[in-house]
Parts: C-alpha cells; structure tokens; sequence
C-alpha cells in the first residue's frame, strides 16, 4: 500500500503491485460470498472464503514493511484514517443492512463497526508508537494493548494489529517474522475451530496461504509506481462494498 522495497528480498516472480491485485481479488470473492453464495451453498461459500483469507494478512504484511519505506508515516497514517472513514458506512451497510442499531427502547446509534482499513490504521498506530523515542517502553505495550481492544469492532480484529506490528519489529529477522506473523493469524483461527467447531469454520486455515505465497513468490519490488496502483485498493475498497451492499439488501430484496 505504500513504497515498497527497492531491492528484492527473494527470487519470486510478483511484485508488491501485483500480489496486492490478486488479494483484491480474493477479496472481492469473498464478499460475492458472505453477501449471496452462502445462503445458496455454504459449502461453495466456504470455498470462496478460504480464498478470501488472503487478504486481510497480505494488507497487514504490506503495511507493516512500507513503514521503513514510506516518505512521509504521518501522510500515511491520515490516509488510512480519511479512506477507514469513507469506507465506514459502506462497510456497515454491506455487512448489516442498515446503517444504525436500534436497541428498541428509542436508542438508535449508528453502528461502531469497521473495516479491515480502521484496523490497518491501528496496525500503523502501533508501528509509530512503537518507534517514538519519547514513549517508555511500558507505556508502549500499554498503548499497543490498548489499540489491539479497539480493533476489536473492526474487521480483522487483534491480527491486523499485531501483524503489522511484529513484521516491523522483525523486519531484519525472517525466520523471527515468518514465525511471529503466521502464529499471530493462525492462534486465533485455531482457537475457533476449537470452541466453534471445524466443521464450520475450516475456510479460516486460508491464512496459511499468506506466508507461502508472500515467502515464495513476492520478490520484494514494488512494479510500477504510477498511482493508480498506490490508490487502486483505496477506492475500490469502499467502492465494490457500496456496490454489493446495494445489491444485497437493496435491489435483490
């Protein structure tokens, strides 16, 4: 999402750009999915959310390293925020139908959830404080704690957060990283199959994919750098969510 680095760090066949359209992809089937296959199919359904886990760990993956290669963090720190903002109220009605939650006693709010973008943002949060030379360490663990419970009404809730994060932190020590990001998105998942069942929820071991596809293939180059691949996710996050939202609870019913 950001400059990525300028030299390889493998001998993979896909830039950054590149790997940031298939899981954009990914993410699109896996919406299609929760909005109109599940009802349908849920096995089918299940299969398109499997390809769907993609995303959320690749987005955390490419935050976590443009951090050291972005110009200006603070930039892209307000971006993330403007585009978690913009995408809020496409994100609730996608997801709910409706904008607002009626606790039926004539208290109508509008809805805190967020997007996997509100929880990117935390994720570069966490970076920041992390690096300021003006924060104790004990209150930087306090902080990080404190943003990983607020990611707990977005979308990729505690793992975007913590990928981000500790591929930062590890940056400089692959098998540290690959370790700390596969266990960060793996743990809770194994946590589910274990209180709700593998049977229903299978289509989570799909992050598994993450780390081979991003050790194997990525090359660590960025592709082009006109900016319609820099702001390409940006739009059409909000964009395909508005769409589908439509569809679902508008024009279908």
């Amino acid at each position: 999402m950001e400059n990525a680095l300028a030299k390889p760090i493998n001998r993979g066949c896909l830039n950054r750009n590149q790997i940031k359209y298939i899981v954009v992809i990914a993410m699109l089937i896996d919406h299609i999915a929760w909005g109109f296959v599940d009802v349908v199919n849920p096995f089918f359904g299940a299969c398109m959310h499997f390809i769907g886990r993609l995303t959320g760990p690749t987005m955390a993956y490419f935050v976590g390293e443009g951090y050291s290669h972005t110009k200006d963090v603070g930039k892209y720190q307000k971006r993330l925020a403007l585009f978690a903002l913009i995408s809020w109220p496409a994100y609730i009605y996608f997801e709910f139908g409706s904008l607002f939650l009626d606790f039926g006693n004539g208290l109508i709010l509008f809805n805190p959830a967020q997007s996997v973008i509100f929880t990117l943002f935390l994720g570069l949060s966490a970076i920041r404080i992390w690096e300021s030379p003006k924060i104790k360490k004990s209150i930087k663990i306090i902080c990080i704690i404190l943003l990983c419970l607020l990611s707990c009404i977005g979308d990729w809730a505690l793992m975007d957060v913590l990928g981000c994060l500790f591929v930062h932190i590890y940056r400089n020590r692959p098998k540290a990283k690959w370790t700390a990001f596969t266990l960060i998105f793996l743990i809770p998942n194994v946590l589910m199959w274990i209180f709700i069942g593998f049977h229903s929820t299978w289509f989570q071991a799909g992050v598994l994919l993450v780390p081979l596809m991003l050790g194997f293939l990525y090359n660590g180059q960025c592709g082009s750098k006109a900016k319609v691949h820099k702001w390409f996710f940006y739009l059409f996050y909000p964009a395909h969510l508005a769409v589908l939202g439509l569809l679902e609870w508008g024009i279908l019913r």
